[in-house]
């Protein structure tokens, strides 16, 4: 069960566009730079991928991050990051939210809302 939800304020930031049920963000957007608070069901998994520059803070939950092959537990606390162009893989091994920055300013795109 999960300890806590981020600030009213930051769930009224713009909704990320993701198309993977049981993640939900939402994006603060720099000039140069991206902010996603992600809130992450337990047991989903997200497929090998790569892009530019990440790095993220664990605020609740448990996963296992493998970078360029490598797995690695985290935990509440502990930090990780992703240089540009490693391909990674995340498994979520309990309901998790984290904060990630990105240095691609375009990694994410805000959900439109919808039409009537």
């Amino acid at each position: 069960m999960p300890n806590g939800r981020f600030p009213e304020y930051i769930r009224k930031l713009p909704r990320v566009d993701l198309p993977i049920d049981g993640v939900r963000g939402w994006l603060s957007q720099a000039p140069d730079h991206q902010v996603v608070f992600f809130e992450i069901e337990a047991g989903r998994q997200i497929d090998p991928h790569k892009h530019g520059e990440q790095w993220g803070i664990v605020v609740e939950g448990e996963m296992e991050l493998t970078i360029e092959g490598n797995p690695k537990r985290y935990r509440a606390g502990d930090s990780y990051h992703i240089p540009a162009g490693a391909m990674h893989s995340a498994k979520f091994l309990s309901y998790f939210r984290t904060i990630d920055v990105f240095a691609d300013v375009d990694r994410y795109r805000p959900l439109k809302p919808a039409t009537a």
